[in-house]
């Protein structure tokens, strides 16, 4: 079965307003099939492309789900997959009101001579694989940068900031609206003022990049950490989190930007939607604010239906919970 698009495409702003916008995040979904086939067999499920299908299809086909989550971030895999009745993945979603979206890198690699810092792949052949996508219903792509706190530099930050800047131009020039992610990463000690610095690099090295190539900044959603300290480390209130993170942003991510959807970083779904939440109710904001959480949604989801058919409703409605948790934070 194929997919059939609209004769006239939405403009990339329109798309990425309607990402970010209306009290709706996006569902991240795209876990590379090592990483999800090892979360099924932490909760005893075998598993195999069946068993990664049927949970991608559990979340997508959730009763409600649109009402909360805009869009949903796939893997390849689960691009090309069919739902039971027989509907290609980005057909259902789009159906069910939910906007298809891929994640397009291939994973990181040691950056040479950088003491450990990580540079994100995918570059070859992108242009071919997006436009096999946008030819198959996707609306906007993923590509995720990592930075540690303990390893990041000036140069490490521009080298990702610059591809992610490269994969964000051919998103636009096949149609697709690209979601940024330089992802600083909670693991260490650090304290927040840590990770307000390297925050500080990581994003102003992307948006120098941004600029550069000439992406349209209106046609791009921004997806950043929350400057916090690590999860290792002693908390801080989401007000200060929130504060904190609105300063970085301001200094960094221009108003053309329209919407900011935020990775939950590991912290736990109610910490993380506080400080959602906390960042919403900052008057002034240039941009929309929501969030594009994985493992903060959808955990309870996996672990409750535990590979039975017979759980499926009950792991429905624990997403659904987790959802509204987060839309609720931006409403």
């Amino acid at each position: 079965m194929t997919t059939t698009l609209p004769t006239e495409r939405p403009s990339l702003a329109t798309i990425a307003h309607q990402l970010t916008s209306g009290g709706r995040g996006i569902l991240a979904a795209d876990e590379s099939i090592p990483t999800m086939s090892q979360r099924l067999e932490n909760e005893g499920i075998p598993a195999s492309a069946t068993a990664r299908r049927d949970y991608r299809e559990l979340l997508l086909t959730a009763p409600g789900l649109s009402d909360m989550i805009s869009g949903i971030i796939l893997s390849d895999e689960t691009f090309g997959q069919h739902v039971a009745d027989g509907r290609a993945f980005p057909e259902a979603s789009r159906d069910l009101g939910v906007l298809p979206g891929i994640k397009v890198d291939t994973g990181t690699k040691p950056l040479p001579w950088q003491g450990g810092a990580l540079i994100t792949e995918g570059l070859d052949g992108l242009g071919a694989r997006l436009q096999s996508y946008a030819e198959r219903g996707a609306a906007f792509a993923k590509w995720r940068a990592v930075f540690d706190i303990r390893t990041i530099t000036g140069y490490s930050a521009r080298a990702n900031g610059h591809v992610l800047a490269r994969y964000a131009a051919l998103c636009q020039r096949h149609g697709i609206v690209p979601i940024v992610e330089p992802d600083v990463l909670c693991t260490g000690d650090h304290d927040i003022d840590a990770s307000k610095r390297a925050s500080l690099v990581a994003l102003t090295a992307l948006f120098e990049q941004l600029d550069d190539a000439s992406v349209d900044l209106s046609g791009i959603v921004l997806k950043p950490n929350f400057v916090t300290p690590s999860l290792e480390a002693a908390p801080a209130p989401a007000a200060t989190v929130a504060a904190t993170t609105y300063e970085v942003l301001r200094a960094t991510v221009p108003a053309a930007v329209p919407g900011i959807a935020f990775l939950s970083g590991g912290h736990p779904t109610a910490t993380v939607c506080a400080f959602l939440g906390a960042l919403h109710a900052i008057a002034g904001r240039p941009w929309d604010v929501t969030f594009s959480f994985g493992r903060a949604l959808v955990s309870a989801a996996l672990h409750t239906w535990a590979g039975d058919p017979a759980n499926v409703v009950a792991a429905q409605a624990a997403l659904v919970a987790n959802c509204g948790s987060a839309a609720d934070a931006v409403r």
